[in-house]
């Protein structure tokens, strides 16, 4: 009868384009602004079965991409059966790494694999870097980079940014610009799991905004800014790490083309919104397709409109454009979802 299902043309009017999956919470650090609170693996996470189960599921929703993050996904032992049979499905395949513990077998595996890129946190200069996540950690970050060049594998970089090493960007961009990066993703630090407690998250949107401007056309290697920071500035369409210059901002699309699975299965329409409220479902209770055709789904977005705008999103003549930007970010700063607190437009 599933088969059957899975056979018939949906009615559903969205369709599902990229996935991030949390494989593990298992983690060689507990970086101090972790929103995960990553280190443990969870009690009772989706087994290997389990999870080729879910990779099933997304072929035929259609999924086209996924980006497995931790955690560690390396301290996932069975991370290569799930990644290689998401390949040899047709999906695009990322990994997001600390890139601690690279070393020639790792290399091999991802080669094996078919792996589409892989992406390494750093967050700056060495003693930025190493104070927030562990001490020698940059080092290692550092050489993963190299070593996954080395091997022709498409690596990029992913910075998170917070009040102290958003000051540190032309003397990290001054290290790294003689990496072969495919491209630098600049985000801004949620003030959620670890960030919570303590860590100084705010920033001028324009420190970050001006720095991408100052070198897209220095820079080796695309840089742009992830979508919880901006929005619609004069130079909206040069900071989204599109090296032709057009792409924008267009509302936050969790649940309406994206969706996010934690390692014990549950499902959310964007894998930062680690609130159990964001929950829609559980992997071993529904059915990937039962969740995301469900009308009563991911509900804040599918049933948005401009009418609930709050605060100077409201008012904004962009409001129908951004939607008030990034949801998960919202929420965690001020509880208000449909409202962006640091909206470069009015910093």
């Amino acid at each position: 009868m599933q088969a059957l299902r899975s056979m018939m043309k949906s009615d559903c009017p969205y369709r599902l384009n990229s996935c991030v999956w949390e494989i593990t919470l298992a983690c060689c650090f507990n970086c101090k602004y972790c929103g995960s609170k990553a280190g443990k693996a969870r009690d009772n996470e989706l087994t290997t079965d389990e999870c080729l189960d879910v990779c099933r599921q997304l072929k035929e929703l259609g999924c086209r991409r996924v980006n497995l993050i931790g955690g560690e996904v390396f301290m996932r032992r069975d991370w290569k059966t799930i990644v290689k049979r998401l390949t040899d499905d047709g999906i695009r395949v990322t990994i997001i790494t600390n890139g601690f513990l690279f070393g020639d077998e790792l290399i091999r595996d991802l080669r094996e694999v078919n792996i589409e890129s892989v992406a390494v946190s750093l967050d700056g200069i060495e003693a930025v870097h190493d104070k927030y996540r562990q001490k020698g950690s940059h080092a290692r970050a550092v050489k993963a980079i190299e070593t996954l060049t080395a091997a022709g594998i498409v690596t990029t970089m992913i910075t998170t940014l917070n009040a102290e090493n958003v000051l540190t960007l032309e003397a990290f961009y001054r290290q790294m610009r003689g990496y072969p990066l495919a491209a630098w993703q600049l985000q801004a630090c949620s003030p959620m799991g670890n960030a919570a407690d303590g860590v100084d998250v705010r920033f001028d949107p324009h420190t970050v905004i001006d720095f991408v401007v100052r070198h897209r056309d220095d820079s080796p290697f695309p840089i742009g800014i992830a979508d919880n920071i901006g929005y619609y500035t004069e130079a909206e369409p040069l900071t989204r790490g599109d090296s032709r210059g057009i792409r924008r901002f267009r509302g936050c699309g969790a649940g309406l083309s994206v969706i996010g699975i934690d390692s014990v299965g549950n499902v959310k329409g964007c894998e930062s919104m680690y609130d159990d409220r964001f929950i829609e479902g559980n992997l071993r209770e529904r059915s990937l397709r039962e969740i995301w055709e469900d009308p009563d789904s991911f509900a804040y977005n599918r049933r948005f409109d401009l009418s609930m705008l709050t605060g100077q999103c409201a008012s904004c003549e962009y409001g129908a454009y951004c939607a008030g930007g990034c949801r998960s970010y919202n929420y965690f700063t001020h509880g208000k979802i449909y409202e962006y607190p640091f909206c470069a437009r009015i910093c």
